[in-house]
C-alpha cells in the first residue's frame, strides 16, 4: 500500500543521499536525486561515499534524474517527460527547473 502525500507544500530530503523532493499545494510531488544508483553522471560512484563541502566536486553532479508522484504516491508521467520509464536520467539544470514547473501546474 502506497503512503498518501500530505496536501501541504513542503521539502522534503531523501534517506541521506543527494537531492530533493517538493510536494505541491496541487498534491503533486517532484522528486530530483543526483547520485549513486540515480541516472545522472555520479551513477557508479561507490553506494557509501561520503558527500564533501562545497569545495570538492564529489558533492555535486551535472545532471539528475526527475521523477513524479500523484498525491496518492504512486508515480506518474508529467507532460511525456517519461515516455519509457517512470524516471527521466540525465537532465540538465534548465531542465530540471521546467519539470519543477510543470508538476507545479497539473492538477486533477
Amino acid at each position: 500500500m502506497t503512503e498518501k502525500r500530505p496536501k501541504v507544500a513542503m521539502f522534503s530530503a531523501v534517506n541521506f543521499r543527494p537531492g530533493f523532493q517538493i510536494t505541491f499545494d496541487n498534491g503533486y510531488t517532484a522528486s530530483v536525486q543526483w547520485g549513486y544508483g540515480n541516472y545522472c553522471g555520479r551513477r557508479g560512484d561507490a553506494l557509501h561515499e561520503p558527500f564533501r563541502s562545497k569545495d570538492d566536486v564529489e558533492g555535486f553532479s551535472i545532471d539528475a534524474e526527475i521523477a513524479c508522484r500523484n498525491p496518492d504516491g504512486d508515480f506518474c508521467n508529467v507532460k511525456c517527460w517519461f515516455p519509457h520509464d517512470d524516471v527521466r536520467g540525465h537532465c540538465t539544470p534548465s531542465e530540471v527547473l521546467q519539470f519543477l514547473n510543470d508538476v507545479a501546474s497539473m492538477s486533477d
